[in-house]
């Protein structure tokens, strides 16, 4: 059996966004690696010049590489640019281990 997580069968990214209020919520069920950050992007960048608070939801997350961590990042820029407020919510061990060695689990707000 490989150890290879790209070789890894789970679902790509699969996104399921909610708004309410002025919030949009983005749930991310999957794999956010390269090849499917692009329209994960797309999709939330939408959202900032009508929305003013965006949660992304990383419950569902079943794999984090170096380009979905890139993703966020970018988000993130984007996401101050348009004055909107970008939160992660229910980071994985995963997750919250790699944002933390990269040294940008303080640069997310992050609660839940």
């Amino acid at each position: 059996m490989s150890t290879n997580p790209s070789s890894d069968s789970s679902p790509r990214l699969q996104l399921e966004i909610e708004k309410a209020g002025g919030v949009a919520t983005v749930k991310c069920r999957g794999r956010m690696v390269a090849g499917s950050t692009g329209e994960f992007k797309d999709q939330v960048r939408a959202l900032f010049p009508a929305t003013r608070r965006v949660v992304i939801d990383l419950s569902g997350l079943t794999y984090l590489d170096n380009v979905g961590i890139g993703a966020l990042v970018s988000l993130y820029v984007s996401s101050k640019s348009a004055r909107c407020q970008l939160e992660l919510v229910n980071l994985t061990q995963h997750v919250r281990q790699l944002l933390s060695l990269t040294k940008l689990l303080s640069v997310f707000e992050s609660c839940g």
